[in-house]
C-alpha cells in the first residue's frame, strides 16, 4: 500500500493504494488533470467575448483556491497570507521602496516554509510539498512589485527595453492580484507569467494580430481568426505521456545513488561510470518534463500562452513555455543548457536580480536562486558548482571556439566534443541537487576526486576570461546565464513577454503577424 502522511485530501487513497504512488502526488497528478478539463471549460463558457474580466477574474481564482486546499489542506492558507501581507505591503508603502520590502518578505516568508518542512516535518520527502506553489507565488509576488515599481516610479528613460514593456503603471485592485497569484491554470505548478500578459488574457486582447510595417507606417489587422490551442495542447499532452511513461520504468532502473555504491565504484571503469552518471541523470529530468510540460497544456487550453504567428503563419503557443526538450537534449554550452531549462524563472532571476545587481550580479544571481529553490545543502553545492562549470566554459568558449569555425567537419567534431563535455558536467554539477545533503553529495565528488572542479580552475587560469560590459559580451564568449546566473537575455529566449515580443518583433519578425498589448 502507497500510504504517505499529507494535510490535503486523502478522497483518492484508492486510487494511490492501486497505482502504488504516494497520495500527494497522486492529488497533485489529478487536480492537474481537473486544471486543464476546467481550462477547456474555462475558455469555451467564459470566453472574454461571453464573460466579464471580472467573472473570468473570480473564476479563476476561486477554482485555484479549491486546488490548493484539496492538495494540502490548511497548508494552503500559507499562499493566501503570503500573497494577502505582500498586497498590503504593496499599498501600504510607497511604490519608491516597496518593492525592496515585497521582495524581503515573500522570499523570507517561502524559506521560514521551506525551512520547516525539510528540517521539521520530512527532510530529504522529495514529492509533491506544499513549498512549490508559494516558489510560483514569490516569483509572481516579487515580479509585479518591481514592474509597479517601474511603471510608477522610475522614468522611461531609465528603463530598459524589456523594463519598459513589463511595467504595471496602476496598482492592481484585490481581486486582479489574486487572480494573478492564485489562478487554477498555474497555482500548483506554474510557470511564471508577467502581470501584464494574465491581464491581457483576461481581457482578451492577446488574440489582436497586426501586420507589422516599416517605420513611419501604421499597423493594419491581419484579419485572422482566433487561434485555436488544440493542436498545440495535444502535441504537449503526448510528452507529457511519454514523459511520465519515461520516468515510471526507466528512472527506477536507473537511480542516482546507484553512482555512490562502493562495489559499483570499486569495479567500474571510469567509461562505465561516466555513462552511468550521464544516463542517471537523464532519466531524472522527465519528471520536470511531465509537470512543466502538463503546466503550459493547461494555460494553452484556457487560451492563454499564444505568443503571435511565426513567418510560415502558424500559431505560436509558447509564450510561457518552461523548457526546450530537444534544446536541452542537444546542448554543445553549459549555457545553451540553462538557456532552455526552467525559462520563466531565468528571466524571472534576470528581471529582479541580475539586471538590478550593483555588484556582482552573477554570484548574486547563483546565490539567489539557490535560496529560492530551497535549504537543502545539496542545493547550494551545485549552485556554486554551477557558477565555476558556467565561468570556465564561457573562458573555454572564448579562447577555443574561433579556432573550429572552419572547415564544416571540424565544427562537426567539435559540437560534438562539447555536447559530449556539456553533458557530462551537467551530470556532476547536479548530482547534490538530487542527493539533497551534503554528506553523499561530497561522497559523490570524492569519488570523483573532485576532477570537474580542478578542471574548471585550471581552465580559469591558464584561459582568463576579460571583463567585458555588462550586455556586451566579447566575441564568441557566452554571457552566464542569470537563471543560474549565466546571464540569459530576453532575446537569447525569443519569447519570453508578450510585451517584450511585441517591442521587438517589427525588427526582428518584419514579415510575420503579431499580437498587440496595450499598456496597463
Amino acid at each position: 500500500m502507497a500510504t504517505t502522511s499529507t494535510t490535503g485530501s486523502t478522497l483518492l487513497q484508492p486510487l494511490s493504494n492501486a497505482v502504488q504512488l504516494p497520495i500527494d502526488q497522486v492529488n497533485f497528478v489529478v487536480c492537474q488533470l481537473f486544471a486543464l478539463l476546467a481550462a477547456i471549460w474555462f475558455r469555451t463558457y467564459l470566453h472574454a467575448s461571453r464573460a466579464s474580466s471580472s467573472v473570468r477574474h473570480v473564476v479563476a481564482t476561486l477554482l485555484g483556491l479549491y486546488l490548493a486546499f484539496f492538495c494540502f489542506g490548511w497548508y494552503a492558507f500559507h499562499f493566501v497570507v503570503q500573497s494577502g501581507i505582500s498586497y498590503c505591503i504593496m499599498i501600504i508603502i510607497g511604490v519608491e521602496t516597496m518593492q525592496k520590502y515585497c521582495f524581503v518578505f515573500a522570499l523570507g516568508y517561502l524559506t521560514v516554509c521551506q525551512i520547516t518542512r525539510v528540517y521539521i516535518f520530512d527532510y530529504g520527502q522529495y514529492s509533491a510539498d506544499f513549498s512549490g506553489p508559494m516558489m510560483i507565488i514569490t516569483q509572481k509576488i516579487t515580479s509585479l512589485a518591481y514592474e509597479i515599481h517601474d511603471g510608477m516610479f522610475r522614468k522611461d528613460e531609465d528603463l530598459s527595453p524589456s523594463q519598459r514593456g513589463l511595467a504595471v503603471r496602476r496598482m492592481p485592485s484585490l481581486l486582479e492580484y489574486l487572480s494573478y497569484t492564485c489562478n487554477f491554470m498555474g497555482i500548483l505548478a506554474g510557470p511564471l507569467c508577467s502581470y501584464k500578459d494574465y491581464i491581457t488574457f483576461i481581457e482578451g486582447r492577446s488574440y489582436h494580430v497586426v501586420q507589422p510595417h516599416p517605420p513611419g507606417k501604421e499597423d493594419v489587422p491581419c484579419g485572422r481568426p482566433e487561434p485555436s490551442p488544440k493542436v498545440a495542447v495535444a502535441q504537449k499532452l503526448l510528452v507529457c505521456g511519454l514523459s511520465l511513461l519515461f520516468h515510471l520504468t526507466v528512472c527506477t532502473a536507473l537511480p542516482v545513488e546507484y553512482n555512490l555504491d562502493p562495489h559499483f565504484e570499486a569495479t567500474a571503469s571510469w567509461l562505465t561510470r561516466v555513462l552511468y552518471l550521464y544516463c542517471s541523470l537523464l532519466a531524472a529530468r522527465p519528471k520536470y518534463y511531465f509537470a512543466w510540460t502538463l503546466a503550459d497544456a493547461i494555460n494553452n487550453a484556457a487560451g492563454f500562452g499564444f505568443r503571435g504567428y511565426d513567418r510560415d503563419g502558424t500559431a505560436q503557443w509558447d509564450l510561457i513555455s518552461n523548457l526546450r526538450i530537444q534544446q536541452i537534449e542537444m546542448s554543445t554550452s553549459f549555457k545553451m543548457f540553462l538557456d532552455n531549462w526552467n525559462i520563466q524563472t531565468a528571466l524571472w532571476l534576470k528581471r529582479v536580480c541580475y539586471e538590478r545587481a550593483s555588484f556582482s550580479p552573477t554570484i548574486q544571481t547563483f546565490f539567489l536562486s539557490a535560496i529560492w529553490h530551497g535549504v537543502y545543502p545539496g542545493y547550494y553545492l551545485t549552485f556554486l558548482t554551477g557558477v565555476l562549470m558556467t565561468v570556465a566554459a564561457r573562458a573555454i568558449r572564448k579562447n577555443l571556439r574561433h579556432y573550429f569555425v572552419d572547415p564544416p567537419p571540424l565544427k562537426l567534431l567539435y559540437d560534438v566534443l562539447t555536447w559530449a563535455v556539456t553533458q557530462v558536467a551537467i551530470s556532476y554539477t547536479v548530482v547534490p541537487f538530487v542527493l539533497l545533503s551534503i554528506k553523499p553529495s561530497l561522497m559523490f565528488y570524492s569519488s570523483w576526486y573532485f576532477c570537474l572542479h580542478i578542471c574548471g580552475i585550471l581552465v580559469l587560469l591558464l584561459c582568463p576570461v576579460k571583463k567585458t560590459q555588462r550586455g556586451a559580451p566579447a566575441p564568441g564568449s557566452d554571457q552566464p546565464s542569470p537563471s543560474k546566473a549565466c546571464g540569459t537575455r530576453d532575446s537569447a529566449l525569443g519569447h519570453n513577454s508578450f510585451s517584450t515580443t511585441n517591442s521587438i518583433s517589427s525588427e526582428s519578425h518584419a514579415a510575420a503577424c503579431r499580437h498587440r498589448a496595450p499598456q496597463q
